[in-house]
């Protein structure tokens, strides 16, 4: 807070120092003489970086970047095609009164905004401590709150997704698939969802995929043939089902999309080989 209350201090002073010498000495400003042209010319620079950093943060589409960069260069023609008009600063006289008043009323409008647009527990220690990560007994809470919740919401699909999530990393596997088929219609759409709850289902039955679980990974690769999750899935299922060629094919179009040299490379490329040799 002190370091804090330092800077500040400092920082404000210095901008009085550059705002108020003129006011109060009455220095007089020389003749600046600019081409239009130039100026023109630097304003549409930053414009144009305006643009291309509003386009590489995603906030601004390829179209419109483009459209915004044609109406720019648009202007700038129009601008340079007039003479150049020369800028004159005249010489300013001594007030005193004036600096003084700006003496006064910085350093106060300065802290007024700040603590209305600022963050005034920034610079408070106590306020930088990391908060303690949550107990278990916490998680279950939120997850029982969720599931008492679900039951006077019974329309709410999102929820129940979540629900499902929250059960299934909790290892709650039949409470997870439960709610899993009561978002059905939700899930039927999405492959990650799909994908998710056969493998749900498969844990909570502890009979590999087949049957309900194979025929939902079935369907999220209808929806997405490059799904990850369901490739791994269906290569697995069609393993268990003595279906080494299926199974190869799917492992081997998922291969690309993992990391070289992982855990998962080497282990997709084991049961390829496996499969391979018919074992």
């Amino acid at each position: 807070m002190t370091q804090f209350a330092l800077f500040a201090a400092l920082l404000i002073a210095v901008v009085l120092v550059l705002v108020l010498s003129p006011l109060w000495f009455g220095f007089r400003s020389a003749k600046i003489k600019s081409d239009r042209k130039e100026m023109n010319l630097r304003i549409f620079r930053d414009q144009q970086a305006d643009l291309e950093g509003e386009r590489n943060e995603g906030t601004l589409s390829e179209a419109d970047f483009v459209q915004a960069r044609a109406e720019l260069q648009r202007r700038l023609l129009e601008e340079v095609a007039q003479a150049p008009v020369p800028l004159e600063q005249t010489p300013s006289s001594p007030s005193r009164k004036t600096a003084i008043a700006l003496l006064l009323a910085l350093p106060v409008l300065a802290l007024t905004t700040y603590l209305v647009l600022g963050n005034p527990k920034a610079i408070d220690p106590a306020a930088r401590v990391a908060k303690p990560p949550m107990t278990p007994e916490q998680i279950n809470a939120m997850v029982e709150r969720l599931a008492e919740k679900m039951k006077a919401n019974p329309d709410d699909l999102q929820g129940w997704v979540m629900l499902a999530r929250s059960y299934k990393t909790k290892g709650r596997y039949e409470e997870a698939a439960n709610a899993f088929a009561k978002a059905e219609k939700l899930v039927n759409q999405e492959p990650d969802l799909l994908a998710s709850y056969a493998e749900t289902l498969a844990l909570a039955a502890g009979k590999g995929l087949s049957g309900q679980p194979r025929q939902l990974v079935e369907k999220a690769l209808k929806l997405d043939p490059k799904h990850p999750h369901s490739l791994f899935l269906a290569g697995a299922a069609a393993m268990e089902a003595g279906e080494n060629k299926k199974g190869i094919a799917y492992w081997e179009a998922l291969l690309p999309m993992v990391d070289p040299g992982s855990d998962i490379e080497k282990m997709l490329q084991d049961g390829i080989d496996k499969m391979k040799r018919g074992k």
